[in-house]
C-alpha cells in the first residue's frame, strides 16, 4: 500500500478575479474548493492513474470534514488524526496576469497527536511505499520528518520525501529514497551557487553518495529536470505548452514517479514519467490525468550524461 503523509493540509478555496485590486472590492469570476496539501496532491493524481493509497496526516473541525468528505467522494482511503482546531484555509486569487496566495494559519499538533500518527506508520512494512510532503504545522519540531524517515528505514520502509527549507535539511540526513528538490531548494540545501547543469550534477552526487538517497530528481522548470541516482545521471526536457495551473505540478511529478516506478521498478523511465505528469497538471486547469501524462511523455527526451 502507499501511504501519503500530509501534515499540515487545507481547504484550497481559488478565486478567479479580472485584476486584483489591493484595499478594493474585488469580485470574483468564479470560485472552487478542494481538499489541498502535498500529500493529498499525489493520493488524487495517483487515483486518476488508478492507484489506490491512504491518505495520513491531521485534520480537525469543519474545515477538517470537508478535506475528508471530499476525499470520500473521490472513494480515496484516509485515516486521519482529529484534532481540536480547525484545518486552515488557504486563499488563491486568479487573474489573468499573475497569482496572488494567502496561506492560513496552521492548527496545533499536541504530542498525543503526533504519537497516533507515527503508532499508524509503526504498523507499516518494507512492502508499503509512505510519501511524505509539504510544510510542516509550526508546532512540530523542524526535525519531525527526519524521525519518521529514519523509524521508517528501520523497518524497510522506502520514503519519498518533497519538502523545502529546515524540514528538507533535517530529513536528508536520515536518507529518504527518493527527493525532488528544485534548483534553488538543492543550492540552499548547501548554500551554494548554482551556475550550470554541472553544478547541479555535483550537489545532486553528494547527496546520492554522501547521504545515501537512492534518486534525486532536480526540477528546472522550463527547462526539465535532472536525475542523479541507482539508475545513473542524465537530463530529461520539459514538453512545450503553455502553463496555466502551477498549483500541484510538484506533486503530480511526485506522484508520475511513484506509478511508473512500482510499475516498472525503472529510475530512468519514472524520471521521464514524472517530469510529463508535473507538465500536464501545468498545462491544465486541474490535476493531470493519465491520458494526458501518457500524450506529453514522447517529448520528454531523456539525455544520459554519465
Amino acid at each position: 500500500m502507499i501511504y501519503t503523509v500530509t501534515l499540515n493540509p487545507a481547504i484550497d478555496y481559488v478565486v478567479q478575479v479580472e485584476k486584483f485590486r489591493a484595499g478594493q472590492v474585488n469580485r470574483s469570476k468564479a470560485d472552487y474548493k478542494e481538499a489541498g496539501g502535498k500529500g493529498i496532491n499525489v493520493s488524487r493524481v495517483l487515483d486518476r492513474f488508478g492507484v489506490s493509497s491512504t491518505a495520513l496526516g491531521f485534520v480537525g473541525g469543519f474545515t477538517g470534514k470537508f478535506i475528508t468528505d471530499y476525499l470520500t467522494s473521490m472513494e480515496i482511503r484516509h485515516r486521519f488524526v482529529e484534532l481540536t482546531e480547525d484545518t486552515r484555509i488557504n486563499v488563491k486569487m486568479k487573474s489573468e496576469a499573475e497569482e496572488t496566495e494567502m496561506n492560513g494559519v496552521s492548527p496545533t499538533i499536541e504530542d498525543n497527536h503526533y504519537q497516533e500518527l507515527l503508532n499508524q506508520l509503526k504498523g507499516l512494512s518494507s512492502e508499503d511505499i509512505v510519501v511524505l510532503a509539504g510544510s510542516l504545522p509550526q508546532s512540530l519540531s523542524k526535525s519531525a520528518y527526519r524521525d519518521m524517515v529514519a523509524m521508517l528505514n528501520e523497518k524497510g520502509v522506502p520514503t519519498i520525501l518533497d519538502t523545502s527549507g529546515a524540514p528538507l535539511t533535517e530529513a536528508i540526513q536520515a536518507s529518504p529514497a527518493f527527493i525532488k528538490p528544485n534548483h534553488h531548494e538543492l543550492a540552499d540545501l548547501f548554500d551554494e551557487e548554482i551556475n550550470n547543469d554541472e553544478d547541479i550534477i555535483a550537489l545532486a552526487k553528494r547527496l546520492h553518495n554522501e547521504q545515501e538517497i537512492e534518486h534525486v530528481l532536480v526540477s528546472m522548470a522550463k527547462d526539465g529536470a535532472i536525475y542523479v541516482g541507482s539508475a545513473g545521471v542524465f537530463k530529461l526536457s520539459a514538453p512545450k505548452g503553455h502553463a496555466v495551473h502551477s498549483v500541484g505540478a510538484g506533486d503530480s511529478a511526485v506522484a508520475g514517479f511513484i506509478y511508473k516506478w512500482q510499475e516498472t521498478n525503472n529510475a530512468r523511465e519514472a524520471a521521464q514519467f514524472a517530469v510529463a505528469a508535473g507538465s500536464a497538471t501545468a498545462f491544465s486547469k486541474t490535476l493531470c490525468t493519465k491520458a494526458e501524462v501518457e500524450a506529453l511523455l514522447p517529448q520528454v527526451v531523456v539525455k544520459e550524461i554519465e
